[in-house]
């Protein structure tokens, strides 16, 4: 079997921690791999990932990319550049929204080999075939650790059956969007739908909401009242900055705010009594 070394310019949670996975230059005595990959998510991290390109060169034949290289992804492998449970079996996504890389670097959605894994990372899971859909719920009933549902799910493709299968596997978490205004009726259809289920509840605050914010033109006061309808229908939202604008003031300000509705504390503290009718 090849031995890769995997190299990456910085720590997060989904980075693999086996043996093989390195942070840093070459040490003195570190194994003679045959491969070196830099793998590199992150815009900002580019040049750390080219630097450490160089300093991995004497050691074996180097190959760098990831997200922030515009890499389209092939076929997923559990473990080499996601931590093992992380998982995607579907690249790509129809939908063409103005913020959004994902359709320009992966394409339309592109149905994988499903693998087996707990925390889904799909950019649109929703947009794939029924089949796959089932199979991809079928493989998560399979594992054997609590499931995170958080590449997202778009609301405005959500069925009842989607919402039974969920329920059977009881998600820790589940992501759902709100980048523009023509998302809200959608996400009011789904929260109706989820608390039938019993998925929105008033102990059961699992399902979550990406909530874009800090767009041209975007305000404090309107991003706040985008958060809090979410909060009303029953999602747990958490903020997610696009731009903060040009001035150094503007940027301190919405970094504050984004901060302060991606804390699931203090968003909680936020929440009302919630409406659980079942209509």
């Amino acid at each position: 079997m090849m031995k890769i070394i995997r190299v990456f310019p910085r720590r997060t949670n989904a980075t693999p921690d086996d043996d093989l996975v390195r942070f840093d230059v070459p040490g003195w005595f570190d194994i003679e791999p045959d491969e070196v990959h830099v793998s590199v998510t992150f815009d900002w991290d580019k040049e750390r990932g080219e630097w450490l390109a160089e300093q991995w060169r004497r050691v074996a034949p180097v190959y760098i990319g990831g997200p922030a290289y515009n890499d389209p992804g092939d076929e997923f492998t559990p473990g080499l550049y996601l931590k093992k449970g992380y998982v995607f079996t579907s690249r790509g996504c129809p939908n063409h929204c103005w913020f959004c890389v994902v359709p320009k670097r992966e394409g339309g959605i592109r149905e994988l080999e499903i693998k087996d894994g707990w925390n889904l990372l799909d950019s649109n899971l929703l947009a794939c075939s029924d089949q796959h859909i089932k199979a991809v719920f079928a493989m998560l009933k399979r594992q054997n650790h609590a499931i995170h549902l958080t590449g997202g799910l778009e609301a405005a493709r959500l069925k009842e059956w989607h919402v039974e299968e969920m329920a059977q596997i009881k998600p820790h978490v589940a992501f759902f969007a709100y980048d523009t205004p023509h998302d809200y009726e959608p996400l009011l259809d789904a929260s109706k739908l989820l608390k039938r289920a019993n998925l929105i509840s008033q102990t059961n605050h699992s399902m979550r909401c990406y909530v874009l914010i800090g767009w041209k033109n975007d305000t404090i006061e309107n991003a706040e009242k985008r958060l809090q309808s979410v909060l009303d229908l029953g999602f747990m939202p958490m903020a997610m900055l696009y731009n903060a604008g040009a001035e150094q003031s503007a940027v301190k300000v919405w970094r504050r705010f984004q901060r302060e509705w991606a804390s699931p504390i203090i968003v909680g503290s936020k929440m009302k009594t919630l409406d659980t009718g079942k209509e």
